[in-house]
């Protein structure tokens, strides 16, 4: 694979930030350290050092993963383990993933993939790309197979390109008048409760009795992500799906059991700020307490967001004009 020594454009950042608040009780697991008699069969996950409930930013960035996917129909090309397909660029270029003997799944260049950019892409291996645009991407090697794939001349590429996310979700730690609440709770666990369930077997009528551990409905934890500016064309487009995509996990489920009733979840109080390049050296050149940013009131709910996202295009897109990234 050639080096390229381009970097990548830094545009800036913009951070989002929200109260997540769980409507139902939720369950994020984590591996359980003790096999005690009695004990719980699914933990929740804490932190190591508070020993706090928290909701890791892994799976919530999978959960939006998921939905987008689902969202913009895009193919299942990779196995995902455990039987599971997914879908993934296998380069930054369009090309066709192999996906058994003799059958290829077209898949879009990281550059310009929602999803891609968005969450980024590990490269693939034995893919094929139209002949013109490997040659144009200097990926074209000596002796490598070809064939016609949906009627365009292909080449096999050994190995494909990584793309970057763009997308950070940080973990959601939970609010401190939510942590005071819920140390309060009296179920016999730490800031948790137990949900017990029972399984019976449709022939047998055998139990199959299962202890979970929930946070209870009602926890507040601060959500924060953000989104790094490379393309100013593209980013209006990746901050609209990121805005459909958190309205839609409201309407689905985040963590374990949703199809029970887990994992209903809020968001409420979207702030958005943008900060330059420019911005980020003027910092150090200006007067303690004079660099602020200039943040988009605050907006409600999701519904809101999706009503006035005009009021969050104009705003990044005044921001994002040469010279006005104030």
């Amino acid at each position: 694979m050639p080096v390229s020594y381009a970097q990548k454009p830094l545009i800036g950042k913009l951070t989002l930030t929200s109260q997540l608040s769980a409507e139902t009780g939720l369950h994020i697991g984590g591996g359980g350290e003790n096999l005690d008699i009695g004990g719980l069969d699914k933990p929740v996950i804490r932190d190591p050092l508070t020993k706090y409930p928290y909701l890791p930013g892994s799976s919530i960035k999978g959960k939006l993963r998921s939905i987008l996917e689902r969202l913009l129909n895009k193919p299942l090309n990779r196995t995902g383990g455990s039987g599971t397909w997914r879908y993934e660029s296998d380069d930054l270029a369009d090309g066709f993933t192999e996906v058994e003997r003799e059958r290829f799944i077209a898949y879009e260049g990281a550059r310009t993939c929602q999803i891609s950019r968005l969450f980024g892409s590990t490269g693939g291996s034995g893919f094929w790309m139209p002949i013109e645009i490997a040659t144009e991407e200097g990926l074209l090697e000596n002796n490598s197979p070809t064939q016609t794939i949906q009627n365009q001349n292909c080449v096999r590429i050994n190995r494909g390109r990584n793309a970057p996310a763009r997308l950070i979700i940080r973990d959601c730690h939970l609010l401190t008048e939510s942590a005071e609440k819920l140390k309060q709770v009296d179920t016999g666990l730490y800031m948790t409760e137990w949900k017990f369930e029972n399984g019976i077997d449709r022939v047998t009528a055998a139990a199959n009795p299962r202890q979970l551990e929930r946070v209870p409905a009602g926890s507040k934890f601060q959500f924060e992500l953000v989104y790094t500016v490379e393309d100013a064309d593209q980013a209006i487009e990746d901050l609209q799906n990121i805005a459909i995509a958190l309205a839609i996990l409201e309407d689905d489920a985040l963590g374990g059991h949703g199809s029970r009733g887990y994992g209903k979840v809020r968001f409420q109080n979207f702030e958005f700020s943008y900060r330059s390049l420019a911005q980020y050296r003027q910092i150090t050149s200006t007067p303690a307490g004079t660099s602020s940013l200039q943040p988009l009131s605050a907006i409600a709910t999701t519904q809101a967001l999706l009503e006035n996202f005009g009021s969050l295009r104009e705003y990044i897109e005044q921001r994002l004009l040469p010279g006005n990234e104030s």
